[in-house]
């Protein structure tokens, strides 16, 4: 039996530990930044700081907004307190431009507007990097109910539009965005995390990337992407 403090899973960007009841978890964000199958590695100094605050600042307006969510509270600078999901096994990306391997994949121009929004699933925790489903694999694989995935699929578009409105009112533009959904007694959960790791962040007026893609691309000034984001988005706090 798992013990506080014990570590539940690992992934690229994050850490879950147990807490003394069951229903929570700690989520540890840290700086590693992994790309291309694990084939580019390093380190984003600072990331993990800067995408817990992001995700609680993601998670607290979706909260406000009623959209059921794991985050609880933040823990600390580097760490939040969730609830404990089951995950599910697909990861949900939505797509109002086209940038990244759906550009490539299609042939078509990088930054294509989208409309409506692209709404694409893929296999999590594959040996291969998160490949394709459609809705017949997903019940064919009995990863998850037909149920499920409609609410999750209404969730991600909600998301869009909430967290797309937001942006757009302090320069951002939401090109596409993964999100991660959990079981929690019976009710599915937006999980995981939203921020510049599983995004992209463009500046409205210049369409320079605010996000993992900086990494990815060895555009450089990563860490500055990242804090321009989070000083962006708490700035329209510190106006309220």
């Amino acid at each position: 039996m798992l013990q506080p403090g014990d570590l539940i899973r690992e992934g690229k960007s994050k850490r879950i530990y147990a807490t003394n009841d069951p229903d929570l978890a700690i989520e540890y964000f840290k700086d590693d930044a992994i790309a291309y199958h694990g084939l580019k590695r390093g380190r984003i100094l600072g990331k993990g700081e800067v995408n817990n605050s992001i995700s609680k600042k993601f998670f607290s307006l979706l909260s406000e907004q009623g959209v059921p969510n794991h985050y609880v509270e933040a823990v600390d600078a580097r760490s939040s307190l969730v609830r404990r999901c089951e995950m599910l096994p697909i990861g949900i990306k939505v797509r109002n431009r086209a940038a990244g391997s759906l550009a490539e994949r299609l042939g078509i121009t990088e930054g294509r507007p989208l409309q409506p929004p692209v709404v694409e699933y893929a296999l999590r925790g594959s040996e291969s990097e998160d490949p394709l489903l459609n809705m017949t694999h997903i019940l064919a694989l009995r990863i998850a109910t037909r149920e499920e995935m409609d609410l999750a699929t209404e969730l991600a578009l909600r998301v869009n539009r909430i967290i797309s409105r937001y942006m757009r009112e302090i320069g951002i533009e939401v090109v596409d965005f993964k999100l991660e959904f959990g079981r929690f007694h019976g009710q599915i959960l937006v999980a995981d995390e939203i921020s510049p790791d599983v995004a992209r962040f463009w500046d409205a007026r210049t369409h320079e990337p605010l996000d993992f893609d900086r990494f990815r691309n060895d555009m450089g000034n990563t860490e500055q992407a990242y804090k321009e984001l989070l000083h962006r988005m708490m700035g329209t706090e510190e106006d309220a």
